[in-house]
């Protein structure tokens, strides 16, 4: 019998992709230029959107706002929409990652800097994927069809036209928080968690899930339950006190679940009173082809691993529960938080199988989704809000005349695609709100939205429109093609 020698204990050690298949400068350089390339062509395209009176007050205009009044010294301070009161956006949305653009607020003024940062920052997701990819897949081939499938994702293409979104900058870095917390490395994990929460106050729960796939996948039982408690904790944290904070005490988003209960605990109420309800509202037709819609561009391959394809499950049963009409749309931001699960899902499942069939796989995957790209792709006509059709290059001319008639800082009220372009301010009505506005920039065209944030009714607006016009308090300056610019009587 042998003494004082310890036994040694089995710690199951992460894969790595080695020998010829281990990363290398040339692979980071293939990826990094496939970002780069990306990111010029999108961001371009997505600027000209912006530029052709496309983009929206509601909502990019709501960020443009935010980040300007954070370089003013009133961090994240924004006019509401739907009231006209000023308010800090913590109340609608817990996205204090806006704040960090302030910096480059001051080095690239304008919207177009957001548009840029957020097209970069999706290109930029490719980077995990195709580690990830070597490490599993173990076929550089294969790894970098994967890398282009991510590229070509038609819902994270669409993304980078959908305005402007925090929570649009948590797909890429969750994808870097899931890569380095299966490398174990729970330094940087923590720094992307972190920063992929300050993105909205539902992330919590994404990162929640993949605290328990890492408890579940690598036996970290302890490090995954900390992770979860931490990501759960955020979003409690968020909706329980942060967003009443800074409103009247209500989440106003909770409007969006009065069919189901109309706050946490109603839903949990209807839940248990009335299953029925909650069954009905994510059965719809609606709700089927918005599943199929995800899932097709992964060739259904994610649903192989439904563990960590559980990590949407959260953001996936908010979006199906809710009344709103854009939270079942692939195309909007409100996917988040799942892209990131289908994309770990649909490498894990290419790795799973037989070593002969991977590329095979992962082309087919390619392959739906440049297809889907190719029928579906962001482009004026193919999506009412996202990318409706341009307006006219006369009308296009006068908006532009109209936006050089407005002074800098000067508190005013404009219609929906105007506004977009006049943000930067500390007062930005939403058009009809006015109170306190010293000009109005409006197109009586722009019918949408009203202040219910519902789609307006033609002749209400047209009503409105007509009233505020015959004001004797406000003086047309400017008419052309239905644009008007008016300026409050006795103002110089």
């Amino acid at each position: 019998m042998q003494v004082g020698r310890r036994s040694r204990v089995s710690v199951p050690q992460p894969a790595r992709a080695v020998g010829r298949n281990a990363p290398t400068a040339l692979d980071h350089a293939v990826a990094f230029a496939a970002a780069g390339f990306w990111t010029a062509v999108v961001a371009t395209l997505a600027v000209w959107r912006h530029d052709q009176f496309v983009s929206h007050r509601l909502d990019l205009g709501n960020m443009v706002q935010a980040v300007w009044a954070t370089t003013q010294g009133s961090p994240l301070q924004q006019t509401d929409a739907l009231t006209g009161e000023q308010v800090v956006r913590l109340g609608a949305h817990v996205d204090p990652i806006l704040v960090l653009f302030a910096p480059l607020w001051w080095i690239f003024p304008g919207p177009e800097m957001l548009i840029v940062a957020q097209a970069a920052a999706l290109a930029l997701g490719v980077f995990p994927v195709v580690r990830l990819s070597l490490k599993y897949v173990h076929s550089r081939s294969a790894a970098f069809v994967l890398g282009a499938w991510y590229l070509v994702f038609p819902w994270i293409v669409w993304n980078a036209f959908d305005e402007v979104h925090p929570v649009t900058f948590a797909i890429p870095l969750l994808l870097y928080a899931s890569w380095f917390l299966d490398e174990h490395r729970l330094v940087p994990f923590a720094v992307f968690a972190a920063l992929a929460m300050s993105t909205g106050e539902l992330i919590g729960l994404a990162i929640a899930g993949l605290g328990v796939w890492y408890a579940l996948r690598h036996r970290r039982i302890r490090a995954g339950l900390v992770i979860a408690a931490g990501g759960v904790a955020w979003t409690a944290i968020c909706i329980a006190v942060l967003m009443p904070a800074f409103t009247d005490g209500r989440a106003r988003h909770y409007s969006l679940f009065e069919s189901v209960g109309g706050s946490p605990a109603g839903l949990l109420r209807t839940l248990f009173t009335d299953p029925g309800t909650i069954v009905a509202q994510v059965t719809t037709f609606e709700d089927f082809r918005y599943v199929l819609l995800l899932l097709l561009p992964t060739a259904f391959l994610a649903l192989l691993q439904p563990a960590i394809l559980a990590v949407a499950l959260p953001q996936l049963a908010v979006n199906l529960l809710s009344d709103g009409p854009t939270t079942s749309q692939p195309m909007s931001h409100y996917i988040a938080a799942i892209v990131p699960a289908l994309v770990l899902a649909t490498i894990f499942a290419v790795a799973r199988a037989p070593e002969r069939v991977r590329v095979v796989l992962a082309g087919t995957a390619f392959a739906l989704s440049l297809v889907i790209l190719i029928a579906y792709p962001p482009r004026p006509g193919a999506h009412g809000f996202i990318f409706p059709e341009l307006p006219s290059a006369d009308r296009r001319a006068a908006m532009r005349a109209a936006l050089s008639l407005v002074p800098g800082d000067a508190p005013l009220t404009a219609t929906n695609r105007l506004g977009a372009h006049l943000s930067a301010r500390h007062v930005i009505h939403l058009f009809p709100n006015h109170r306190g506005a010293e000009w109005a920039v409006l197109d009586a065209r722009d019918v949408w939205p009203q202040p219910t944030g519902t789609p307006a009714d033609g002749r209400v607006f047209a009503a409105r429109f007509d009233r505020f016009a015959e004001d004797p308090a406000w003086l047309l300056i400017f008419e052309r093609a239905d644009v008007h610019v008016f300026r409050r009587a006795g103002r110089p």
